[in-house]
């Protein structure tokens, strides 16, 4: 027996050995596509739990018995399953199921399959290659269900942005929320580089945990966070140059005078110019070619914009940190090089979260608590011009002034013109030549010469902005969490102006005296919140609930001052400066009059405050039936008395067909089919302040007694309505989302219904009840529309390619305006009369109104043709040349009644194309945008400029029959046929290359031997092509106000080419 027993020890002992002589020692690197190591991979044999992962450079080493095999994988990865061997080299490809499979929500995030709602996400590698000033920019042709127009191609203009159509025709801007806190004045102080995140909440159902301020949709930006690991530091470099991309047609010289000449003579005039072949300009000087070219002359060339991007973060288990410091500078491509449209962003960020312990592993309760700080601050100064208007703006003025003009006046001729304008001083190019005064020769109206109004010192604006948060996250007691959250968004801003000098530039332009002006506004936003959050799952039930609680206030206030009298014009100040009050006497020496010539104003900003309760359950079974339930209840200063709070719900479900037993066998090739549906209410409390009151009306003296004693009297402007409220919107909306092997290949598609309840106008009552109508929740607008999304992921060899597509069709329509008459007017066009921009019921919101045309008159035939019912003449004053209006309403005659929509300068179609492709180490994006179902008003021309240039269409104008069926004859004084009509109207759609580029990457084996993690390469061109029938700068313009469309000589985007590196250490 005993030597059995030392036989079955020698036994075991002799297996052990060779056991242990059987293992060896393997060892690899683990790399994704483009040759990154994988930090923490894990590096698992197959079947056991003996493992590693893989070090700061990827590598990796571990003994296994020989035939082994090895399973590696990492988050957002497809595994691998590898027989071990020695110098693995591994590549691990991106699964694209578990690519961006978490999106942010209202307090929370969701796993992108369970997600029973309308959100659009935008990621960091969405904006890679893109490069807007404003962050809100970079949502242009991005998400499908999101209409951005930029406003002018200003540097630093904030656009407009549309979620599902314009919802209301007061503030229809979406609620902006960064990590958390609501900010006010748009995203500029952000800067593109520290986003991690941006996502649309797009239906009701996502957007109603913001209750009140939802109406519009909410973007949700979050910003980057650390990763585990070491500290990464990074720096990124652009420098670019800027050009228009385009000008306007506009006629030269001889045409401008053939076309001067035809007008007068039409008019009954003489002809100016006696021979149009032969000119000569205001000094005397023969004209040779086109003449001035003021477009020219005002566009800068080579405009410089250029970008500074540092930062360093890192992780560890008791830290997270990201600091970034980002300095951008641009030039205006108009007025830039005069200091007058220019724009400098410096940003810093610091975000922190440091865990104070976490024990999670030792007990179930109280086991966690993490702090986090984060503070973002940006300073802005900027300078700019007037984009879009009518009334001398630089490139309107451009547009119309004659060739003829020189831009300057010498000699005799300029001190004619000095003696003509004897108290003022003109604005004077750098050889001391005074700027033509364009109607010194001419009739221009309110244009100015663009050089002259350049050279006038700008005011120059500035803003100061501090974000800063701290969040308190502690884990009670199994998955119930407790968070506590303190936001501030401080604003601080203002401006400094001065005239130096008393220029002329027109009778409205000039100024009798010198001055400066100081203002200084602050605004403090500051928002607390307490949420609960419970998340469990028991088999297969899962469940989330939230409870919250939020306070938030804005309050601030303003000040400014100015004063005449400049004591020094080269250190002009409020300070420095003498003016007073000067005194008007009569010639008795009696004083009748005063100026004053100081002046100071400013106070407090009246506050908004709002106290909110919100709530959300989501369940779902097995990740294949979703449900989804919220509510918030809202109270806001702005509200009516009777109606203080309000109460804002949503449901949605979902299914999750995919996850159905009777779809496994089509697992090959559908990886993903889930639909939903929603339906939700949110409120929009931008309504102003006091709406829902009215104010003391002073003046009413009123007579008493027998005697008529008079007694000065007062009474309320109008009637109150204490039952004032939220304009509130309701949203259905029905989607479905697929995907095709392994989700390579995905597509959304949505369909919704979006109606606008409540919104506010003046109550149709008789005038005798007071001064003013009151205000009441009358109004209401639809919008439908369908969106599309379509991604496609693949390789070929070593090449990688990605394309995201998306397309929205949107249908507006203003069911009912709740005034009394049916219809207002929303913005005129300067110089041309008979219509503009309407709202109406029953029409898109707005829309161009005028009159219809159909063709010229080509002679007497035709007019006399042109007859009603009763055989009379329908046009009894028209000529041949003269355009033919059509009798819209059929009365028989051409009236004020017969205009209607013309057209509609919002787009009934977006869309986007994203491409990207990598091949080693090279990098390249093509990125697409557009829109179509839109027209531009082009109100650059107005026959009041008598001595205005022309566009060059003016050259197909009707000379006598035969020779133009659309514009008329050209005749001066001609305020009939330059109506507000369809002549004016263009077709607005476009496709444009909005960002191109193309980089390389130099491989790391050269590169770490200069202590250089990653060094990137790259060109980039922005607007480099636009496919347009529209003729003008840009077919994309926000006119202002709420219309869209508009053109009165838009700053145009530029065209801009980039070089840059991306440093990593």
């Amino acid at each position: 027996m005993k030597k059995k027993r030392y036989l079955i020890l020698l036994l075991t002992l002799l297996v052990s050995i060779t056991t242990f002589a059987q293992k060896s020692t393997y060892n690899g690197v683990v790399v994704d596509h483009n040759g990154d190591p994988i930090i923490g991979a894990s590096v698992v044999k197959k079947g056991t739990s003996t493992g590693t992962v893989t070090d700061l450079e990827g590598k990796f080493t571990l003994s296994v018995t020989p035939g082994s095999t090895l399973v590696v994988s990492y988050i957002g990865y497809m595994p691998q399953n590898l027989k071990a061997a020695n110098n693995m080299h591994i590549v691990l490809r991106e699964n694209h199921e578990s690519l961006n499979e978490v999106v942010v929500i209202g307090y929370g995030v969701q796993k992108k399959s369970v997600v029973t709602a309308s959100i659009a996400k935008i990621s960091a590698d969405d904006l890679e290659g893109k490069t807007p000033v404003r962050i809100d920019n970079a949502l242009k042709g991005l998400a499908a269900g999101v209409n951005v127009t930029s406003s002018s191609g200003q540097p630093g203009d904030s656009p407009k942005v549309r979620i599902r159509g314009t919802g209301t025709i007061h503030d229809s801007d979406p609620l902006y929320i960064v990590d958390g806190m609501p900010i006010e004045g748009g995203l500029d102080y952000l800067n593109p580089g520290d986003i991690e995140s941006i996502e649309v909440l797009k239906d009701a159902a996502s957007g109603a945990i913001y209750g009140a301020r939802a109406a519009n949709g909410v973007v949700l930006v979050t910003t980057k966070k650390g990763k585990i690991g070491k500290t990464s530091i990074n720096y990124n470099f652009s420098y670019g140059w800027q050009n228009a991309s385009r000008k306007r047609d506009v006629t030269s010289a001889t045409d401008y005078a053939i076309l001067q000449n035809e007008k007068y003579v039409n008019g009954g005039q003489a002809p100016l110019y006696a021979d149009p072949y032969n000119l000569i300009d205001a000094n005397g000087n023969k004209i040779n070619g086109f003449g001035t070219d003021w477009q020219s002359l005002v566009f800068d060339k080579d405009a410089p914009v250029m970008n500074h991007d540092v930062t360093i973060s890192g992780a560890s288990e008791k830290l997270n940190y990201y600091l970034s410091m980002g300095y951008y500078t641009q030039d205006g491509i108009v007025g830039g090089n005069y200091g007058q449209s220019n724009y400098e962003r410096l940003s810093l960020r610091s975000n922190n979260i440091y865990n104070v312990f976490d024990v999670s592993k030792d007990r179930s309760w109280l086991n966690k608590v993490d702090v986090t700080v984060d503070l973002a601050y940006s300073r802005i100064k900027n300078t700019g011009i007037t984009t879009n208007s009518s009334y001398g703006s630089v490139l309107g003025s451009a547009l119309y002034l004659s060739p003829l003009l020189p831009v300057t006046l010498t000699g005799s001729a300029a001190d004619a013109m000095r003696a003509n304008y004897g108290n003022y001083t003109l604005p004077s190019d750098a050889n001391g030549n005074p700027y033509t005064i364009p109607n010194y020769i001419g009739t221009y109206q309110e244009m100015n010469n663009p050089l002259a109004m350049l050279s006038i010192p700008p005011q120059h604006n500035w803003s100061h902005k501090f974000v800063p948060r701290f969040k308190f996250d502690v884990q009670l007691w199994d998955n119930l969490k407790y968070h506590f959250t303190y936001s501030a968004d401080m604003s601080f801003y203002g401006n400094q102006s001065a005239v130096t000098s008393l220029y002329y530039l027109s009778g409205n332009s000039k100024q009798e005296h010198t001055s400066a002006s100081e203002y200084k506004g602050n605004t403090t936003v500051w928002q607390v919140e307490n949420t609960i959050t419970y998340d469990k799952t028991i088999g297969k039930h899962s469940f989330g609930i939230v409870l919250g609680q939020s306070a938030f206030k804005s309050q601030g206030d303003d000040l400014g001052g100015s004063r005449w009298n400049l004591v020094n014009p080269d250190k002009p100040s409020i300070n420095y400066s003498n003016g007073d009050i000067e005194y008007i006497r009569d010639s008795n020496g009696n004083i009748t009059g005063a100026i004053i010539q100081k002046n100071v104003y400013g106070g407090p900003y009246v506050n908004h405050t709002m106290s909110s309760l919100f709530g959300r359950l989501s369940y779902n079974y097995a990740e294949r039936y979703m449900f989804q339930a919220t509510v918030r209840r809202d109270g806001s200063s702005r509200f009516g008395a009777n109606h203080k709070y309000g109460t804002f719900p949503s449901a949605s479900i979902g299914w999750n067909i995919m996850n159905e037993n009777f779809m496994k066998q089509t697992q090959d090739w559908l990886s993903n089919l889930k639909v939903r549906a929603s339906w939700g209410k949110n409120g929009n409390d931008n309504i102003g302040d006091f709406s829902y009151t009215v104010n003391s009306a002073m003046g009413d003296n009123v007579l008493f007694g027998q005697k008529a004693t008079k007694f000065i009297g007062s009474k309320a402007s109008g009637l109150a309505n204490p039952d004032l409220k939220w304009e509130e919107s309701e949203q259905t909306d029905f989607g479905a989302d697929l995907g095709f092997f392994n989700n390579a290949l995905t597509f959304t598609a949505d369909y919704y219904v979006k109606k606008t309840k409540g919104m506010l106008m003046t109550v149709p009552i008789p005038s005798y009840v007071g001064e003013t109508k009151p205000i009441g929740n009358v109004g209401s607008m639809e919008n439908k529309g369908v969106e599309f999304e379509l991604g496609y992921k693949w390789h070929i060899s070593d090449a990688r390619f990605a394309v995201k597509a998306n397309a929205t069709y949107t249908h507006n329509k203003l069911t009912n305006l709740g005034n009394d008459t049916g219809y207002m007017d929303v913005d005129g066009i300067a110089g041309i009369a008979g219509g503009g921009t309407r709202a109406m019921n029953g029409q898109p919101y707005p829309y161009f109104f005028g009159y219809k045309t159909n063709g010229v008159f080509q002679n007497w035939a035709e007019v006399n043709a042109y007859t009603n019912a009763n055989g009379k003449l329908i046009m009894p004053n028209a000529k041949p040349g003269d355009v033919r209006f059509v009798d819209v309403n059929g009365d028989g005659s051409i009236t004020s009644d017969d205009r209607t929509n013309i057209g509609n300068g919002t787009p009934a179609w977006n869309f986007g194309l994203n491409l990207n492709a990598d091949w080693k180490g090279f990098d390249f994006n093509l990125f697409l945008q557009g829109v179509s179902g839109c027209d531009v008003f082009d109100a650059t021309y107005r026959t009041d400029v008598y001595s205005g240039n022309y566009p060059t269409w003016m050259l197909s104008r009707w000379t006598g029959e035969g020779t133009s069926n659309k514009y008329p004859i050209l005749k001066l004084g001609d305020d009939k046929n330059w109506q507000v009509s369809d002549l004016y109207v263009h077709d607005g759609s476009f496709l444009r290359i909005k960002n191109i580029s193309l980089g390389y990457t130099l491989p790391r084996n050269i590169t770490r031997k200069v202590m250089i993690e990653r060094l990137r390469f790259f060109v980039m061109a922005e607007n480099l092509v636009t496919w347009t029938k529209y003729w003008g700068y840009d077919p994309e313009i926000s006119s202002g106000g709420t219309s869209l469309g508009v053109d009165r000589g838009v700053y145009p985007q530029a065209r801009t080419w980039t070089i840059g590196f991306n440093l990593s250490f």
